[in-house]
């Protein structure tokens, strides 16, 4: 049986599909970002491929992020006008192939070092970042105006990855510890696998999401506000969406960028303050100031693996009602209140031992995930669909802006420690 909703728009009387969209976005989240985790998982590959002054840890991170911002904010001004189902599969393709190229030059090279190979690592992890900024932008406008547990599970997928490349990194390090070209091998096997998930993410979004009931529900309703993002995704799924336009030109008006900028300048601050402060610490921090690394050491991948596995948990707390943060201010401040961890991460690793620099690592993991999800799940309520994807592309924006800054600063930890 169908019903129609207030706008007139058919919809299920149960909408069907809700656990497996959640289960695809949980993917396509995990491919937005498992083939950036995996380079930063196999960071001691890379210590060890090339001398410790091309820092590899810092400089791929801050070669990849102007190119993310600067992307994210071309695409950002012009969201209304950017098809998502191209803008998306763009992203993963654009994925897919780095991932492989990278691949292909550490066998084309036989795992040497030199100026050569560290360039061109560093031109496929520029194409990380344009690829995504157009995944995650396109994913989170996109997410937006369907169902909060949507946005929930794709961030859960971004964490995922990261707790995911630890893992195995993990389990490689142990297996391959003590062969010749251990670390490469692990090294290989970690591009084959996230080259693999960044083919499923293809498919699943090309022929999978876009034709379960619950989305093209969203997307149709979105069309019947004005909405021209996604008429590309409901003509894959078989819905033309000329006959649910309207005549009614006030229906169909929405805030403007800025408008909408100006009415959640707080939330787009949130994640601005979370993610400079992250980056700030993660991941430089960990492998080049944490007092006790060495080439092989675990304690660097322990570290990693820590903030990995509680960034996941955190994205999952906000599902329990009682400690979700829901207030502006309260976000707000909670925020800002994470820069307290500077100095503790300070004087834990100049005077600290292990045990407390994991326990750090662990608050900073739960603490990033926990907050990205209570706002970007909160800021879209009361907005019409095209004002939901524009938010979620400018919310985006300054994550990725608080991401480049905070990678930007975590350089001052080498000035401060002269080790330039």
């Amino acid at each position: 049986m169908t019903n129609l909703d207030s706008d007139g728009v058919p919809s299920p009387s149960r909408l069907e599909g809700k656990y497996q969209a959640m289960v695809v976005c949980w993917f396509l989240g995990l491919g937005s970002l498992v083939s950036w985790n995996t380079m930063l998982t196999i960071g001691d590959y890379y210590y060890n491929l090339f001398p410790p002054s091309y820092h590899p840890a810092r400089v791929l991170t801050l070669v990849y992020q102007p190119f993310a911002l600067g992307t994210m904010l071309i695409l950002a001004y012009n969201e209304a006008k950017i098809d998502t189902r191209k803008r998306n599969l763009i992203g993963y393709i654009i994925f897919f192939f780095s991932t492989l190229g990278l691949l292909v030059l550490d066998l084309g090279s036989s795992g040497k070092g030199g100026i050569g190979n560290y360039i061109g690592i560093c031109v496929f992890v520029a194409a990380f970042g344009v690829a995504d900024a157009h995944v995650q932008g396109g994913m989170v406008g996109d997410l937006s105006f369907m169902r909060p547990e949507f946005v929930q599970s794709f961030f859960a997928g971004l964490a995922a990855s990261g707790a995911l490349t630890s893992g195995l990194r993990m389990i490689t390090k142990a297996a391959f510890d003590k062969s010749n070209n251990g670390l490469r091998k692990g090294a290989m096997l970690f591009l084959a696998i996230s080259t693999f998930f960044e083919f499923l993410c293809i498919f699943l979004y090309a022929f999978i999401f876009g034709k379960l009931p619950i989305v093209k529900y969203y997307r149709t309703k979105a069309a019947s506000e004005g909405s021209k993002t996604v008429s590309a995704d409901l003509a894959a799924a078989g819905i033309h969406t000329e006959e649910t336009a309207s005549n009614d030109i006030a229906k169909h008006e929405r805030l403007s960028n800025k408008q909408l900028l100006f009415q959640n300048l707080d939330y787009a601050l949130d994640l601005y303050l979370i993610y400079v402060l992250t980056l700030s610490i993660f991941p430089g921090f960990l492998y080049e100031n944490t007092g006790s690394h060495q080439l092989g050491s675990w304690y660097p991948v322990v570290l990693i693996a820590m903030y990995n596995v509680l960034d996941l948990i955190g994205r999952y707390t906000p599902l329990i009602k009682s400690i979700k943060i829901e207030s502006r201010k309260g976000l707000l401040i909670a925020s800002f209140s994470r820069f307290l961890l500077i100095p503790a991460f300070y004087f834990t690793a100049k005077y600290g031992d292990q045990g407390w620099m994991i326990l750090l690592v662990s608050f900073l993991g739960l603490t990033n995930g926990h907050l990205t999800v209570c706002v970007l799940t909160a800021a879209p309520k009361g907005y019409k669909a095209p004002e939901q994807n524009a938010l979620g592309n400018l919310l985006v924006l300054f994550l990725l802006g608080g991401i480049f800054s905070g990678v930007a600063l975590d350089w001052l930890w080498i000035i401060g420690n002269g080790k330039f």
